[in-house]
């Protein structure tokens, strides 16, 4: 399948790198691998030549690229309800249940937001994720955008790369947390187990901002701001400050119990088996109007009940 042509110029920076390189610096959206094909079978020009993907660029030519999907790894739509926030010809705002897949990986090849996605709007094949501009964890719920051409996908992945997304989270974490702050720690893989993240020296920057919504005996709600949005940002920052999310069994979020808690607390906390963190709100910059817009949604019903629970049985002193 085709999609809507890319038209690029190379800037001198990029001057001296191979095609390949050059196209991975300006199409970040796409793998490697597939800029790389788009290359060998001509779909991709330079001046109005093919070249090779190992050929030298030297800045100032004028590259098309013609996408084409890769059937090889072609993410089947399926039929999955989707809660639409918002939509018009340039996004879809979704906002995502916790237990759902973003996008087809190792151990969850259907089932997932992608393939829902391109079940509600067939357009989306063309592009990269099926518009997917973000992600969150799987046991992670809230807001979502989805670009629905190539212009806007850009113009939405250079915010998000730009720092310009704002994206505000809720959740419910262990301890009593006095006043707000900002956690600024490098994170990479651990050491020892590479699904999970920790906080490294040298790693990427990971720059996270909270704030205290509300105070229980034993917990605390945030509100919670990314700089930044590496892999388990959130999730590793606030464990690293002994404050793990409650419900989260990677990062130290597991149930301990607590002395005198009542039947309904003690019930309520051993039953929260997934991370309690909710992306609230989202805000972009409209990729045609140039304004400013944003997007809110309430907390989903566990982590209402959670929070319910909380107040009622275990309030702040």
């Amino acid at each position: 399948m085709k999609t809507e042509q890319i038209e690029l110029i190379i800037p001198q920076e990029l001057a001296g790198l191979r095609l390949d390189q050059a196209l991975a610096e300006l199409c970040p959206e796409f793998s490697r691998s597939r800029l790389k094909s788009w290359v060998k079978s001509g779909n991709v020009l330079i001046d109005q030549r093919v070249l090779r993907p190992r050929d030298k660029i030297h800045g100032g030519e004028s590259i098309s690229i013609n996408p084409i999907a890769d059937t090889s790894l072609e993410v089947k739509a399926e039929s999955i309800e989707l809660n639409i926030v918002y939509e018009d010809e340039s996004m879809i705002v979704v906002n995502k249940p916790a237990g759902l897949v973003v996008h087809p990986a190792a151990g969850n090849w259907a089932g997932t937001l992608q393939n829902a996605l391109l079940h509600y709007d067939p357009n989306l094949e063309g592009l990269p994720r099926a518009g997917l501009v973000h992600r969150i964890d799987k046991e992670t719920s809230g807001l979502l955008m989805v670009a629905r051409n190539l212009t806007s996908h850009k113009t939405l992945v250079d915010q998000l790369q730009a720092r310009a997304f704002q994206r505000e989270y809720l959740t419910v974490v262990r301890g009593f947390i006095t006043a707000g702050g900002t956690i600024e720690e490098p994170l990479a893989r651990h050491p020892t187990d590479r699904k999970r993240y920790a906080v490294k020296a040298g790693g990427k920057e990971a720059i996270t901002h909270y704030r205290v919504e509300k105070r229980f005996a034993k917990h605390t709600l945030l509100k919670v701001k990314l700089e930044t949005g590496r892999t388990h940002q959130i999730r590793v920052h606030l464990s690293h400050r002994h404050h793990p999310i409650v419900g989260d069994q990677v990062y130290g979020g597991r149930y301990k119990a607590i002395a005198n808690a009542s039947e309904l607390l003690t019930e309520t906390l051993r039953g929260f088996r997934r991370q309690a963190l909710h992306a609230a709100r989202l805000g972009v910059i409209h990729p045609l109007s140039g304004e400013e817009i944003s997007w809110q949604c309430e907390l989903p019903d566990d982590m209402a009940n959670l929070v319910k629970v909380l107040q009622q049985e275990s309030p702040a002193p």
